[in-house]
């Protein structure tokens, strides 16, 4: 097996068990995600903080993006530009709608600003407590996170629940390693392991 074959198998299996999540436990996840958040994003001392739009059963980060932006940070959310590119942030807040987007995405307009996030909650289908990250297999938090941090630190906070997480993501050249890791249960730190 290859990487990208056993990154597949990985990425399956792990959205299998994600589904399983009950109710209960995503509504309490996106409550707790609101709250450690905007905590994580005052200890950081940062302006500019992105998320992402919850889709296909992710964890619910909707609470998390209406609490930054009540606490005066600037709220971003990602747009996808086109295959091969990084992503794009622009400032949201509830007051601006969203347009759909690719692979049934939502997005803020293109007529809002763009903004780099200093902080990125990013979604993810599996994890390793040493930071890999398998998304959905087209590059773009990989892409766009090597751009961000070849101009400053950028720290990347991978968003999931506990059954998502593997005993080793397959590592390619291209990767880019998660800091921190937020699930239900716990707050992971992936320098720590």
């Amino acid at each position: 097996m290859t990487n990208r074959s056993d990154k597949a198998a990985l990425r399956e299996a792990a959205l299998e068990r994600r589904a399983a999540v009950t109710p209960e436990t995503r509504e309490a996840f996106a409550g707790k995600l609101a709250l450690d958040g905007v905590a994580i994003a005052r200890q950081y001392r940062v302006r500019t903080v992105s998320a992402y739009w919850p889709m296909r059963g992710e964890a619910d980060v909707s609470w998390l993006v209406h609490a930054l932006a009540y606490h005066e940070f600037v709220a971003a959310l990602p747009c996808v530009v086109g295959r091969g590119e990084p992503l794009v942030f622009r400032r949201w807040t509830s007051r601006d709608p969203l347009v759909p987007g690719p692979f049934g995405t939502m997005e803020p307009s293109r007529r809002l600003p763009e903004v780099r996030p200093d902080i990125l909650f990013v979604p993810l289908a599996a994890f390793d407590r040493r930071g890999g990250r398998i998304g959905y297999g087209a590059g773009y938090y990989d892409l766009t996170l090597a751009g961000l941090r070849s101009m400053k630190p950028v720290l990347a906070i991978g968003v999931g629940f506990s059954t998502q997480e593997v005993p080793r993501v397959p590592v390619e050249p291209h990767d880019q390693r998660l800091d921190l890791v937020m699930t239900e249960n716990e707050l992971i730190d992936c320098g720590a392991g």
